[in-house]
């Protein structure tokens, strides 16, 4: 991936992740409470289905009470009443009493006939519940509830059943009534079916609304980067050209030094010798004097040389460090132009990266080398500091600054260039300029520090 797709991919990326996490969220938050609502509503059915059960159970106990009560454990009599008055109450087609010995014999069973005076203890469902022992154990306990698969007379089809039992322990029989749950999970079913289709819509509705968003997302970053990268192009091709155009200068600029300095100084020198040859060679009294002459002008182009090497590469920032080199700087500046500089600095000899002290140094070259153009300042104060979050560079002057300048000259490369310097370490450059003055502020982190960083000594 190039610059630009990495760029569009971090720009869309995470509105995308960010709306499928909403999304997410949402469905999941919205699927817990509609699961839990099904299941309060199924609790309720249930709940209602066993009051039901309670209710049928109690009136057929309380229908066969009379006859029960006052018949002893051998009345046969009172026994096929009580059979008969079962198998009559009748509540619907699925709806009816049925009724077993303890020993899992059936004695009552009006849908299923051919059950009566069989044992069916040991039955057992598909799910293999033993029904009838399970039914027989409810009745012994006091009565209670089962749930077993058991044919549905209507439909002739297996479905789940809840059933009541209770106990007639004077007969050892077992009397129970149920209702099939199948209409309650149908209902059920259809509550999820309904909830399914309700996620599917609302992920329809989602997608609907994002995709147009995130296209939109994309095309915007899309123009946006492409403005931009025409933007940087266009920067980059005129920031080339001040470059060769600098260069040109600087070129022009010792060309002309060593033509109109070192150049003529030197043919000024080789004057005075050849001058001393000939007065040597005649046996004239004021050779010395030529000679001297000839001695002053070759100092004169050494100066020169000096000066223009230590304007290129300053060999004190090398040797002395950062406070000396700039103490040079200053007394330079305020010798060629009069102007008053004060200096006030920690010695940073060896606190800070070699790469760092140059840095510092060449932003303070270019500062005054703007002060010196444009300013017309009388007075500069230049303060370096060494502050816990690294070393810190004031460079202020009570000049004209350079708001009156067009703005292509006011943001020219003097200053693209001390920003970069400061942008290589991870520092920054603060300029603020008005009427009366001018003033620059550089920081460095504090990984610019060679080691731990000292206290400061002042310089």
């Amino acid at each position: 991936m190039n610059l630009r797709q990495k760029i569009l991919v971090l720009s869309v990326l995470p509105l995308v992740l960010a709306i499928l996490a909403i999304t997410a969220l949402v469905t999941s938050q919205s699927t817990q409470l509609a699961r839990a609502s099904i299941a309060t509503f199924e609790r309720n059915l249930l709940e209602a289905k066993e009051s039901e059960l309670l209710n049928l159970t109690n009136m057929a106990v309380s229908a066969i009470a009379d006859i029960y009560e006052a018949a002893d454990a051998d009345d046969e009599a009172a026994k096929s009443r009580v059979q008969a008055i079962l198998s009559a109450l009748d509540y619907g087609p699925d709806g009816y009493f049925f009724a077993y010995d303890y020993d899992g014999v059936n004695i009552v069973h009006p849908r299923q006939a051919f059950r009566q005076g069989q044992n069916w203890l040991h039955l057992t469902d598909p799910d293999g519940n033993r029904v009838i022992y399970e039914l027989i154990e409810r009745a012994k306990e006091g009565g209670g509830l089962h749930q077993y698969k058991w044919e549905k007379p209507s439909t002739g089809q297996v479905a789940d059943k809840l059933s009541f039992a209770v106990g007639l322990d004077k007969w050892r029989w077992m009397l129970g009534t149920g209702v099939y749950l199948d209409d309650v999970f149908a209902q059920t079913a259809a509550a999820e079916a309904d909830l399914r289709s309700h996620i599917d819509t609302t992920f329809i509705i989602v997608a609907a609304i994002t995709v147009p968003i995130v296209f939109a997302v994309f095309l915007t970053s899309f123009l946006i980067t492409l403005r931009e990268r025409r933007l940087a192009d266009s920067k980059l091709k005129e920031l080339a050209q001040r470059v060769v155009d600098t260069q040109e200068e600087e070129r022009a600029r010792i060309a002309r030094e060593l033509h109109d300095g070192i150049s003529q100084t030197m043919v000024a020198a080789r004057y005075m010798l050849d001058l001393a040859a000939t007065k040597v060679r005649t046996g004239a009294g004021d050779t010395a004097e030529v000679i001297e002459r000839g001695r002053q002008g070759l100092n004169t182009a050494i100066r020169e040389v000096r000066r223009i090497s230590h304007d290129l590469r300053p060999g004190m920032l090398d040797d002395l460090g950062l406070t000396a080199a700039l103490e040079a700087l200053t007394d330079s500046f305020a010798e060629r132009t009069g102007v008053t500089v004060e200096l006030k600095s920690v010695a940073f000899k060896n606190m800070i990266l070699p790469e760092a002290r140059t840095a510092l140094y060449r932003v303070a070259q270019e500062a005054l080398t703007n002060i010196e153009r444009h300013a017309n300042a009388t007075r500069v104060r230049v303060v370096i500091t060494s502050a816990g979050n690294g070393p810190q560079m004031l460079i202020e002057d009570n000049g004209q600054g350079f708001a009156h300048l067009p703005a292509k000259r006011s943001r020219g490369l003097g200053l693209r260039n001390m920003q970069e310097r400061m942008e290589h370490f991870g520092g920054s450059l603060e300029v603020r300029t008005s009427a009366s003055g001018t003033t620059l502020r550089a920081r460095l982190p504090k990984s610019t520090y060679v080691t731990s960083k000292p206290d400061p000594v002042p310089a």
